[in-house]
């Protein structure tokens, strides 16, 4: 895959907190307010379908409801607000109260997944207590005859060189761009008023095949050369010690090549170790739980072929401690990177280099402000603890670390009404070494 020109690597300093505006939902036309007035009401009408909920539920969902099209931001319930101390840490007095679509767009968008459980009884003693409330559209994506075609097309990896090539380690790049592309598998992106991209592959089978066409699908931006550099095939005394953290986005299709990513660093010696981030609960529609996890490692160790030895391995991966998932309270919270609990922030401080997947991290690794599209990566991600590696598909509007000749490419070639920024048909690996 041709990528369009990288940032400069000339380092640069932070860009000052107010030097962009919050994203808001209050904007007429906008990606945020399209999320909060439209993807939110479907949401809440699938969750209510998926379910054979009581008259509570229903009640709560109703009023979730009209509270999200009419009102304002309402307390945590009685019931659930066992985290209300955490919530009041993370801004809850700030925002209460205020209209859904003043408050910052991040903190309104979390608020109403936190609600949402809320709504359904997860938090709250009973039978309904830690039932998943996405996890019907999450265990029927992982049952597709996409996710059994994607599988298959890891007997096809043996095929790709693992060594010197194009891209330095042709497999290597093959599976990096395979979790990359993953990211379309979004269900929550799925229920936006535009339709996803369907024509362009990809998860597995789109890496494989070297990701969507580049020319309509490129990558803007293309940083692998400075990841492979932290991490050397084959090993070294320091990246055994040092382990490869990942922040999970996405269930499914695209947990799926997330994993095969990790063991494939774990077989190559690029990784001694490695630390999987998930969700500490159910989150954006589809975001990846421990539960997920093990739903994709059954899901592939049940695979014909490669597959099934890829999940053995990552089953044995974990029990041996070389795998370990876990699930900081951070990784709900609606607040950027930047504001890391100090926890959290020396575990990363350890990583060879931190693997930050998807959209939603995407915005919390470099603050979901309208920045200018040619802030330096670099700079935006200097307070972050080690060196990081952002994999992102583009569904939001806020992107840094372009050149000037890529935006105003990226720009002139815009359909009408259609933005590269939020159509999901454009990509990016971006590394702050």
């Amino acid at each position: 895959m041709k990528a369009m020109p990288e940032e400069p690597t000339a380092p640069a300093a932070p860009a000052a907190d107010d030097d962009a505006p919050v994203i808001l939902g209050n904007e007429p036309g906008s990606f945020a307010r399209s999320v909060l007035a439209t993807r939110h009401p479907a949401l809440i009408q699938r969750v209510r379908d998926a379910f054979p909920y009581g008259p509570a539920q229903h009640r709560a969902l109703d009023a979730l409801l009209q509270e999200i099209t009419d009102g304002v931001m309402e307390p945590l319930g009685t019931q659930d607000a066992h985290d209300l101390g955490t919530w009041r840490s993370w801004g809850y007095d700030d925002h209460v109260g205020r209209s859904w679509f003043d408050a910052p767009f991040l903190w309104s968008e979390s608020y109403f997944y936190r609600r949402l459980l809320g709504a359904v009884g997860y938090f709250a003693a009973g039978p309904w207590r830690g039932v998943d409330p996405f996890a019907p559209f999450k265990r029927a994506e992982l049952r597709t005859a996409a996710v059994d075609d994607e599988l298959l097309a890891l007997d096809g990896l043996a095929t790709v060189p693992e060594g010197p090539g194009r891209h330095g380690d042709d497999q290597a790049y093959a599976l990096l761009l395979a979790s990359l592309w993953g990211n379309r598998a979004d269900l929550g992106f799925r229920m936006s008023p535009a339709p996803a991209p369907a024509a362009a592959p990809g998860g597995l089978a789109g890496g494989l095949a070297g990701g969507p066409a580049a020319t309509d699908s490129p990558l803007v931006a293309d940083d692998s050369a400075r990841l492979w550099s932290l991490l050397a095939a084959g090993g070294t005394p320091d990246s055994a010690a040092r382990p490869v953290h990942l922040i999970a986005d996405n269930s499914g299709r695209e947990l799926i090549p997330d994993l095969v990513l990790l063991d494939h660093l774990l077989r190559t010696g690029r990784a001694g170790r490695a630390v999987l981030h998930v969700k500490p609960c159910p989150y954006y529609v589809s975001d990846a739980t421990l539960a997920d996890v093990v739903d994709a490692l059954r899901r592939l160790g049940e695979a014909p072929g490669y597959a099934a030895e890829i999940g053995k391995r990552l089953w044995s991966a974990m029990a041996s401690g070389r795998l370990d998932v876990r699930a900081h309270d951070f990784f709900r919270a609606p607040l950027p990177f930047e504001a890391m609990p100090g926890d959290l922030r020396s575990e990363l401080a350890e990583a060879a280099v931190t693997l930050v997947k998807g959209d939603l991290n995407y915005r919390r690794l470099v603050g979901d402000r309208a920045w200018p599209a040619t802030l330096p990566f670099a700079g935006r991600t200097a307070y972050f603890p080690g060196p990081v590696t952002a994999l992102r598909t583009l569904k939001s509007d806020v992107v840094v670390g372009l050149s000037d000749g890529t935006l105003a490419s990226l720009d002139s070639a815009a359909e009408p009404g259609r933005s590269w920024r939020t159509s999901g048909t454009h990509a990016l690996i971006q590394t702050r070494p």
